[in-house]
């Protein structure tokens, strides 16, 4: 509560007094540190992708490695079974010989022992080849088990954020014509509001329906507890001077973005760790500024949901 009634403090001293460089600076800042964890964001996403990747080549190898000691180990049973039979042959030599010569029963056991010496290194060699196949055999499915995991994970966050997508479209179709449009790229859902669906020109205070369209994305939002919530102003690039409070476009969207910030926070199923404010003022236009149709685009709040990839990340440190 003491946290709330800060911030409520906060808003309103940003609200009715003059913005210091220092607040412009540190809004700065915060805007380039979320602008690197967002950059992180997308190079461990693709790590993800160029690790499970990797794995299945590994994969590949791996089986291919042992379809080539598998043949190995059955050319040493082909072997081995030749000269069991050679032994068989030998030993039915030596004993028609046993009845006929003693020198010749000599050295046909001389030659037996040599050939049941060889037998005895070719059992051990096909007992040690049959450990190595049955380990590599054992590596092999404990790998591709965590491939399939990993690859089941990628799956359900995908199929997670796609229903998450249909949801809050389902949830803002009324205002679908009204500036309002959701889409799913890259693993993430991008929801675009222009400010004319919720704020007048050149204020931060949203609007009746502006509140009703965040607040129905908000009940979405407090049914997905794992998702972090981005919401980023933009304008377009005409110079603000509407109010003295305001340093310009970077301030003014700053100020629009923690704006819906504030609403959301109001449903209390929604964890304020997972949401994060940031003003992008002109410099992440989506259309031309040379005519009224792109800057009215360009004035916007962006909000991009992300998956957590925790469990993804503990299952490619096991692998």
């Amino acid at each position: 509560m003491i946290r709330k009634i800060a911030l409520l403090v906060l808003v309103g001293t940003l609200m009715t007094s003059c913005v210091s460089s220092k607040v412009f600076k540190e809004l700065e800042g915060k805007y380039a540190r979320l602008k690197r964890e967002n950059r992180k964001m997308k190079d461990e996403l693709g790590a993800l992708e160029r690790t499970s990747s990797a794995d299945k080549k590994a994969l590949a190898e791996l089986d291919a490695k042992y379809q080539k000691l598998k043949a190995e180990r059955d050319d040493l049973e082909g072997k081995y079974n030749a000269a069991q039979a050679n032994y068989e042959n030998l030993k039915e030599s030596y004993d028609a010989l046993e009845k006929n010569s003693s020198a010749a029963i000599a050295s046909n056991s001389r030659k037996n022992r040599e050939l049941l010496r060889q037998l005895e290194e070719k059992e051990r060699a096909l007992a040690a080849e049959r450990s190595r196949l049955d380990k590599l055999q054992s590596d092999l499915e404990a790998r591709s088990k965590r491939v399939n995991e990993l690859e089941g994970l990628i799956a359900a966050k995908d199929a997670k954020m796609q229903a998450l997508k249909n949801a809050i479209s389902k949830a803002l179709r009324n205002f679908e014509g009204k500036g309002l449009t959701v889409e799913e790229r890259n693993g993430k859902v991008y929801i675009s509001m222009e400010n004319k669906l919720l704020f007048e020109s050149g204020s931060w205070a949203v609007g009746a329906q502006g509140q009703k369209a965040v607040k129905q994305l908000g009940k979405v939002l407090g049914e997905n507890p794992d998702i972090a919530v981005l919401i980023e102003g933009h304008t377009d690039n005409v110079p603000y001077t509407g109010n003295a409070q305001l340093s310009g476009n970077w301030d003014l969207s700053t100020k629009r973005a923690t704006a819906i910030v504030n609403i959301l926070v109001q449903n209390q199923k929604i964890d304020p760790q997972n949401l994060t404010a940031a003003g992008r003022g002109e410099f992440a236009p989506v259309a031309s500024n040379d005519n009224s149709a792109g800057k009215s685009r360009n004035r916007r709040i962006e909000v991009i949901l992300t998956p957590k990839l925790d469990e993804i990340t503990k299952l490619l440190n096991d692998i």
